[in-house]
């Protein structure tokens, strides 16, 4: 099985979170399409904020002016208004919550359509670069860390902020000097702070990394079962997936350790601060400095301080899980898509005419896959590219269906440079019958369909009888609406063969590309699958790769190929003339089939 590599210009080595301000300001962008319910949802924490910080003011003032003066009707009243204002705290409350999942839903709506409608905007290289399971990992893990962040980490991190500053405003006013002792913490506090999110906040975006990873390889191992399988690989399969959960295991062992010192922290903290506050303010109340309902204020206060210190320290690491999962969501999308030159033209009617003029093209632009490869085609003929394995074949049907971009040459079709015309619009005069055909979950009759989907019933078994694939069809319990799985588990290869070719059939194409469309078919559905192939290259321009020679054998025109190289050109009975390397390479199948 292929290794991928992900490389990501946004992320080091270490896999830490590079761009912090830019990723929360791109953030911003997302909620800020709901600004009127932001506002409200700000009220509400605001209201919240001051409900929490009234409620312990309340408290000491009912000890000094109602209980130290035995005072039962007062301290009845302010009981009866501490209620009214803890119902209204959790009205706020559940108001807030309410609005910000709207919010954190629509948000991360909008974020997974954009991620998955660029998908089908990125160009194919990009694909052959990730690992289509790691790529699953961030429309899934990644979006829902964002999620549940927006969901309660938002909210209880503006609201610890509004009650830090009203607590700490509250205090200075009640008792400079007191307040002065309490805030002796925050360094310890700061320092410690420090000391952990330095190491969180790359732990969790290697976390992310590596979850990814065990995605990508969990979905390729799921699929590749049978070849596991023959093989005998069961056991190497297991051991690579156990050290990738190691991987996995270790930073999100240490991730969780480190950010799990935070509450621990804040305890210790808030149990030094109690301590000293009672200390302190015992002196103060025995020399008649300040009451007993203040040390109660202050102790509510100072619980107040670093409880939403506490929160704060929780909830930044829930920050760090989504901003990292948030920076590889916007890595997807900052890769550059699928854009046609300035002035490209639509077209309609295609002939068919191609020509190659010196064209050259590389995979990694390092060592050259196609070198100042020249031919012409004409409207209607049919074209073979005949070559060992990585002589270039299927790299010339990828330029002509302008999946790659070719570095240098030119490329005609009509007379017309192929990157003058819009890839949307030569797509679609085009049909793909490919090696290992892919079928999608549904109907036989949705998968025939997708060639065109404004195609009729009537048509889409006009075009299954084109095919040869009407007969087995019809011979299916559910007929036409027999319904496949994504691999089309339950029919034959061939059979998968058939459908596929049907698919070309109804999208009605000028040019084909068939790539090994004939391979490892038996010998009976091999003669369907050729009938439904000269049918539907019968006045269609074509370009047809074919290890079994005598599928070409009529073919307009050959081109043999070798590192990246024509080497010869000619119709078959002209190259086995000339007796060079198509001669040899023909022969020698030859003598394989009368062996085998």
């Amino acid at each position: 099985m292929r290794k991928h590599t992900n490389k990501s210009s946004q992320t080091n080595q270490k896999g830490s979170i590079k761009n912090w301000l830019g990723t929360i300001l791109r953030l911003w962008r997302y909620l800020s399409s709901n600004k009127r319910y932001l506002l409200l949802v700000l009220v509400m924490v605001m209201l919240s904020s001051l409900f929490n910080l009234l409620g312990p003011f309340l408290v000491g003032m009912a000890i000094d002016d109602f209980i130290v003066t035995s005072d039962p009707t007062g301290f009845i009243s302010l009981l009866i208004g501490l209620g009214v204002i803890y119902f209204l705290n959790s009205v706020a409350i559940w108001f807030q919550n309410y609005w910000m999942i709207g919010i954190a839903q629509t948000t991360v709506y909008k974020m997974r359509n954009e991620l998955f409608q660029h998908f089908h905007k990125v160009p194919i290289p990009f694909f052959d670069r990730k690992q289509s399971g790691e790529l699953m990992s961030r429309v899934t893990n990644d979006i829902e860390n964002v999620s549940t962040t927006l969901n309660s980490s938002l909210i209880q991190i503006f609201s610890s902020f509004l009650i830090l500053s009203g607590t700490v405003c509250v205090m200075l006013w009640l008792s400079p000097l007191l307040t002065i002792i309490t805030m002796l913490i925050i360094p310890i506090m700061f320092f410690g702070m420090k000391w952990i999110t330095n190491r969180t906040s790359k732990l969790f975006k290697q976390t992310q990394d590596n979850l990814g990873k065990l995605n990508g390889y969990i979905e390729e191992t799921v699929f590749g079962q049978k070849i596991i399988k023959t093989f005998s690989q069961e056991n190497r399969v297991i051991s690579e997936f156990t050290e990738k959960n190691n991987n996995l295991k270790g930073t999100a062992y240490w991730a969780q350790t480190y950010s799990g010192f935070i509450p621990k922290l804040m305890n210790v903290l808030n149990n030094l601060s109690f301590a000293v506050i009672a200390l302190v303010g015992g002196i103060f109340v025995l020399n008649g400095e300040i009451t007993v309902g203040i040390i109660v204020i202050f102790t509510e206060y100072a619980r107040q301080f670093t409880r939403p210190l506490n929160d704060l320290a929780n909830q930044f690491n829930t920050l760090l899980s989504a901003i990292a999962g948030a920076e590889r969501v916007f890595e997807i999308l900052d890769e550059g898509v699928e854009t046609d030159s300035i002035g490209a033209i639509e077209i309609r009617d295609i002939k068919g005419d191609f020509e190659f003029r010196n064209v050259s093209f590389s995979y990694d632009e390092k060592t050259p896959t196609l070198e100042n490869i020249s031919f012409q085609v004409k409207s209607g003929d049919t074209i073979a590219l005949v070559g060992p394995t990585g002589a270039g074949k299927t790299t010339i049907l990828n330029i002509i269906a302008r999946f790659y971009p070719y570095h240098s040459g030119e490329v005609f079709i009509d007379d017309k440079e192929l990157t003058c015309i819009k890839r949307e619009s030569l797509r679609r005069q085009m049909g793909f019958v490919l090696q290992d055909p892919f079928l999608f979950q549904g109907t036989i009759l949705e998968n025939i369909r997708y060639g065109r989907l404004d195609a009729s019933d009537q048509e889409v078994e006009e075009a299954a009888k084109m095919a040869n694939a009407y007969s087995f069809i019809k011979s299916l319990p559910n007929g036409f609406n027999t319904v496949l799985n994504h691999d089309g588990s339950g029919i034959s290869q061939g059979q998968k063969q058939l459908l596929s070719i049907a698919r070309a059939v109804l999208s009605k194409p000028s040019i084909l590309l068939l790539d090994e469309a004939t391979s490892s078919i038996d010998t009976v559905t091999e003669i369907k699958i050729q009938q439904a192939l000269e049918r539907l290259m019968k006045g269609r321009t074509s370009f047809v790769i074919a290890h079994r020679l005598n599928t070409i054998q009529n073919a307009d025109q050959i081109l043999v190929l070798s590192q990246g190289e024509i080497i010869e050109q000619g119709s078959h009975d002209s190259l086995l003339v000339e007796q060079g390397f198509y001669f040899d390479l023909y022969h020698s199948r030859l003598r394989n089939k009368a062996t085998s």
